[in-house]
């Protein structure tokens, strides 16, 4: 049997680790990582990712149009989640966050629809859609057939929503001219293990475990529906293998998990901080107060539906960032004067 060639961009980074790691437990699979760690991280465990016989990785600068000549062609399956994200990178460099994801969507497309692999996904976010609340009444849960709109074009923020508006523009008008297999996926408050310090989840543990009492919580009214990221994995690859996806957009999330920020900080002061008060606070970066996927045209289509609990993937999300927060913290400690 013909292994299936895989190639997955920013498989350092979060969800692209976590999807990688399921693409090679399949021995028949030849994975082919490509990554700059800009933001994704090359730690033990990608390390130990790496060392299995039937992954590659490739340190590629995907805004060059030679990084793709360099991949050669034939792949099966091309998973393209590499791009700047986070608000801190958005707020700091939107030019950046323009220009990379872009220019890596465009060259993949180039190199793609001249055989560069028999299908591409396509990795969004409900952030094409979000800004939309402020000009549109949209419905809740949102399905993916809503009005992408961005607000002042000077925003920062815009530079992210606006690349991910592009990068599904470029990849139907690339796929449909070419007539080529592809699929999006948008994904929503996707989160767990390794996912950097930079989100919600892990900012409260933080803070929590940081003896931080009563805990400011921002936003505390505002409302997410929070998806453990082995669902997304599971969604990303049935859109990707199921021919039934093919050309369609694909909301990627949990309605059934949504939950006021407030109660969230809550739950984890309850596990691992308890007795810790709250105190609400505005935040003045985040007008959007509740954002909730529909996910029907994925449970129709491919059948999918998230498996894992809020409170499951709080628990395997903690216990894998606690340990390391302590040990952080330990090391950061000053050392008592000697005697």
């Amino acid at each position: 049997m013909t292994a299936r060639r895989i190639l997955v961009t920013g498989g350092a980074g979060f969800i692209g680790f976590h999807l990688t790691h399921r693409l090679a437990a399949d021995a028949g699979a030849e994975l082919t990582i490509v990554d700059d760690y800009s933001r994704g991280s090359a730690d033990e465990e990608f390390a130990s990712l790496v060392e299995k016989p039937n992954v590659s990785v490739e340190n590629a600068d995907l805004t060059d149009p030679a990084a793709w000549a360099k991949l050669g062609r034939g792949y099966d399956e091309v998973y393209h989640l590499a791009a700047v994200i986070g608000v801190k990178h958005v707020l700091a460099r939107p030019h950046d966050v323009v220009r990379v994801n872009a220019l890596s969507t465009i060259h993949l497309l180039d190199w793609f629809v001249r055989g560069g692999a028999r299908k591409v996904l396509f990795s969004s976010t409900s952030e094409a859609y979000a800004w939309t609340r402020q000009f549109h009444e949209l419905p809740l849960p949102t399905p993916e057939d809503v009005p992408l709109s961005l607000t002042s074009l000077a925003d920062p923020r815009s530079s992210y929503a606006g690349s991910k508006i592009f990068g599904e523009l470029a990849v139907n008008q690339y796929c449909r001219a070419y007539d080529a297999r592809f699929t999006v996926v948008r994904y929503h408050n996707v989160y767990g293990p390794r996912m950097g310090r930079e989100h919600v989840i892990p900012e409260l543990l933080e803070r929590a475990l940081g003896n931080e009492d009563p805990l400011m919580v921002y936003s505390p009214t505002h409302t997410r529906a929070f998806c453990y990221v082995s669902d997304a994995v599971d969604a990303t690859i049935a859109v990707m293998r199921d021919p039934r996806a093919d050309g369609l957009t694909f909301n990627v999330g949990n309605d059934r998990e949504e939950v006021a920020i407030e109660d969230l900080a809550q739950r984890i002061v309850a596990k691992v901080a308890p007795g810790v008060g709250i105190e609400p606070k505005t935040a003045a970066n985040d007008p959007i107060e509740r954002r909730c996927p529909d996910i029907s045209r994925a449970r129709s289509v491919v059948g999918y539906e998230p498996k894992v609990s809020l409170d499951e993937g709080l628990e395997a999300t903690l216990a894998w960032y606690e340990p390391r927060l302590h040990a952080e913290a330990a090391t950061e400690a000053p050392s008592s004067p000697a005697s």
